[in-house]
Formats: structure tokens, C-alpha cells, sequence
């Protein structure tokens, strides 16, 4: 079963492209959840029951009846990646079966057994959805302890042991590993379905191709498609060089890695949330927003406004926000314009004191809540800063750096963390717990090592 999914993982990676919107790497950590499946399931408890019931179309077996299974052992499941091949899985466990003997009396079988199996994790090509899948199931016997008579022939004995056991067991214990799979399929299900951003659009993850297999992993690529809530697609800009996971990880650990381009992509459907309009007199640490506090940086607002006047701020971010990665710092940019206004009296528009370019980063710090992913900014640096309109007169924009930096951090800034507070979708897969993975930013992309805990 575990070889199948192997060979499948695999082959997701030899077809992968060469610039994949994200990458999943599943190491033995999160695969050893086909064993927490075979225990949620009870599946071996469940076709120990269905043993002893008559089914459509079986034979009975000669020279035994009233055939019941019991004391089923808890399973130790063993799994090991075959590069190419798929997941090799070994469950070991025991039982006793029942039942009355070709002597008349009571018999009992006691078996230690070993159930193998190989599994390919697949590309189910009607629903696109990765598939596990089993294949080869052998039942080998370890230990058989029987009450039958010690003064029977011992060929005997092991001739209706050996035709009984490879009758009863192979039908009982097969479909439990095939059960199991199914069960663990569903934790699938949702992962290509569209998740919500915020209210302005959508994000799927979308498998490429069939997911490959290495001695200490399974890849799958995915080709994420960002949408905008009225069906637009936003398409992920070049990345430029190939994704790829960064060495050094914990042999059997898993991770999720996205690329910064994705992230730019997610943000674009906020694009609109983050233009705003400021009319509060009163900000933060900021001293009163009004042209008497302006005039201090611009003489010239005094002479057009001898008398102090409250501001309202219009900020409008005319390029998409990009997001950079280099390792251990990522960064927002914003283009945009930033205009100033003074209030004139109730029932008149407000007149425009200046119209400015401006440039600035904002660092980003990531988390996770609730499994999305968490972006919680701060001012880097105000790049650049131009005017491209005065109603004042002439002046030097320059003189306005320190104003424009301490209005970007107490005004702008939490309104852009308050926006990005509806956080980012994560892939859905195997009820994954994004909540304790560990994040890192590497060269051009946020890397989550996963944990179970």
C-alpha cells in the first residue's frame, strides 16, 4: 500500500515543472498517519466482526465451523519509502480464531502475522486529487498456537492449519489495508476545493501531476490559481529560477514551501483594502493633524491657511503590493500616492494641499492562526517620496520625510495589518495542523516546517 503511494509520489516529481506555484514534501512523519488511521478506523476490530458472518458467494471451509475472530493485537505499522516505487508497508499484529473442528471439539488459533503491502499515493485524474492505492497484499504467518490434541499427527495438523489459515486470513486481513486507504482518502478531499480570502477572491491548490517518491520523501508540485471574486484569475508573475527546497532539513521531516510570487498573487485580490481615507484628527502618538502641525514642515501652508484646519489623508496604492523574500527578511512594497487635504466648512469638499509618489517597504513578521497563514507588518523604510501637485505653492517634499514616515507607522500600518488579518489559505490535506509548524523565510519563498506534535 505504502509502495503504491510511493511509486505515485515519484512520479509526481519527475513530471513536476519547473516552476511550481508551491511544493509539498510529505516525509515519514506525516505518512506514519496511515498507522493513527488504522487506529481511528478500528478497521481490523470491524473485519474481525464480519468473519464469522455468512457473506454472498464464500465457500466453507472444510473441517471447520462457526468460524469467529477475537482478541484482535493493537497493529505496529512499519513504512518505508521505495524511490520510484511508492510506500512498502508492514503491519504486524495477531489474533485468535475460533471455531469448532473437523474432531467435534472447540478449537482455538492463536496467529502472530505480518500483513504487506504496497501503496502509491496517485493523481485520480477525474477529480485531480492525489489517491492512495494499494497493491500486492501478502499475508505471511509468524506464529500459530493451536489447542488441537498434542497425539494427532503432527503433518495433520499442519495441513488443516496451513489450508485454514490461507483461507480465512488473506479475505480478512487484505480489505482491512485497502479500508484503511479509504479512510485516509477522504482526508484528501478538500484540498483542491476554493478557499476564501478575505471577501475579494479565492485560492485553490491544484496538483500538476502525479506525486514522486525518493528514499526520505514524497513531492507534490502544486499550481496554485489565485481568483478574484468576480472569476478573474490572478496570475503568478515569473518567478525566475526553480523552487526548491533548502538543504539541511531533519531526515523524515516534512515541509511546505511558497514562493514569494504566490504571496503577491494572494495579495493583489486586497489591493482595494488597502487604499484609504483618513479623516481623524487625533492619531496615535502623531501631534494634532491639522495645517498648524503641517506648516511646521511647510511654511507655506500657513499663508494659505492662517488658520489651523483639520486634515483628511487620501492613500492610494496603484501597484500591485510585491512581496520579497531573501533569506531571514521579507518585505511588502507599496507604490502609491499619498494626499493631503484640509477640511473646509460642513457641506464643502475638502481642498487638495498636495498630491505625492511615494515608495516605502514594510517588514513582514509570519505566523500561523487557526491554519492561515498571519502577515503582522512594520515600517522598513520610506523609499522615495515626489510631488506631483501643489495647491500651496513650490516646496521641498524632502522637508516632509519625517512627517510622511511617522504618519505611514501610527496611521497606514495598522490599517494594513488590520486588512491582512483575514490571512492567507493553506493547503487542506490529511487535517494537517498548520498551527505548529515552524516558519522560515528563505531565499524567494516561506518555508513551514510541518509538525504533528
Amino acid at each position: 500500500m505504502l509502495r503504491i503511494l510511493c511509486l505515485a509520489l515519484c512520479s509526481l516529481l519527475t513530471h513536476a515543472r519547473a516552476d511550481p506555484g508551491a511544493l509539498l514534501r510529505l516525509g515519514m512523519d506525516i505518512m506514519n498517519q496511515v498507522q493513527s488511521a488504522m487506529d481511528e478506523s478500528h478497521i481490523l476490530e470491524k473485519m474481525a466482526a464480519e468473519a464469522g458472518k455468512k457473506q454472498p458467494g464464500m465457500k466453507p471451509i472444510k473441517g471447520i465451523t462457526n468460524l469467529k475472530v477475537k482478541d484482535v493485537q493493537l497493529p505496529v505499522i512499519t513504512l518505508n519509502f521505495v524511490p520510484g516505487v511508492g510506500i512498502f508497508q508492514c503491519v504486524s499484529t495477531g489474533m485468535t480464531i475460533t471455531g469448532k473442528s473437523f474432531m467435534g471439539g472447540n478449537m482455538e488459533i492463536i496467529v502472530a502475522l505480518n500483513i504487506t503491502a504496497t501503496n502509491q499515493l496517485l493523481r485520480d485524474e477525474e477529480t485531480g486529487l492525489p489517491v492512495f492505492k494499494s497493491e500486492g497484499c501478502e499475508v505471511i504467518l509468524v506464529n500459530v498456537k493451536t489447542n488441537l490434541p498434542s497425539n494427532m499427527l503432527p503433518k495433520v495438523v499442519n495441513k488443516f492449519l496451513d489450508s485454514t489459515l490461507h483461507k480465512v486470513l488473506p479475505g480478512l486481513m487484505c480489505p482491512a489495508i485497502d479500508a484503511v486507504l479509504v479512510y485516509v482518502n477522504r482526508k484528501w478531499t478538500n484540498l483542491s476545493d476554493p478557499m476564501p480570502v478575505g471577501q475579494m477572491g479565492t485560492i485553490k491548490y491544484v496538483l500538476t501531476s502525479t506525486p514522486a517518491t525518493t528514499a526520505s520523501y514524497i513531492q507534490l508540485d502544486f499550481s496554485p490559481v489565485v481568483q478574484q471574486q468576480n472569476g478573474k484569475p490572478i496570475k503568478l508573475a515569473d518567478a525566475g529560477e526553480a523552487l526548491v527546497f533548502p538543504k539541511g532539513h531533519a531526515e523524515g521531516s516534512s515541509q511546505l514551501l511558497l514562493p514569494d510570487t504566490l504571496l503577491s498573487a494572494e495579495l493583489a485580490l486586497l489591493q482595494k483594502s488597502f487604499h484609504v481615507n483618513i479623516q481623524d484628527t487625533m492619531i496615535g502618538e502623531l501631534p494634532p493633524q491639522t495645517t498648524e502641525t503641517l506648516a511646521g514642515f511647510i511654511p507655506e501652508v500657513s499663508v494659505a491657511y492662517p488658520k489651523s484646519t483639520p486634515l483628511t489623508t487620501q492613500i492610494k496604492i496603484k501597484k500591485p503590493v510585491k512581496v520579497t523574500m531573501k533569506t531571514g527578511k521579507s518585505l511588502l512594497h507599496f507604490h502609491g500616492t499619498l494626499e493631503m487635504f484640509a477640511a473646509w466648512q460642513r457641506g464643502k469638499a475638502p481642498m487638495s494641499l498636495f498630491l505625492l509618489e511615494v515608495h516605502f517597504n514594510l517588514k513582514v513578521q509570519y505566523s500561523v492562526r487557526e491554519n492561515r497563514l498571519q502577515m503582522a507588518t512594520s515600517l522598513d523604510r520610506l523609499l522615495s517620496l515626489s510631488r506631483k501637485s501643489s495647491s500651496i505653492g513650490n516646496f521641498n517634499e524632502k522637508e516632509l520625510t519625517g512627517f510622511i514616515t511617522d504618519y505611514l507607522e501610527e496611521a497606514y500600518i495598522p490599517v494594513v495589518n488590520d486588512v491582512l488579518q483575514v490571512g492567507l489559505p493553506l493547503p487542506d490535506f490529511l487535517a494537517m495542523n498548520y498551527n505548529l509548524a515552524e516558519l522560515d523565510v528563505v531565499e524567494n519563498a516561506l518555508m513551514l516546517d510541518l509538525k504533528l506534535g
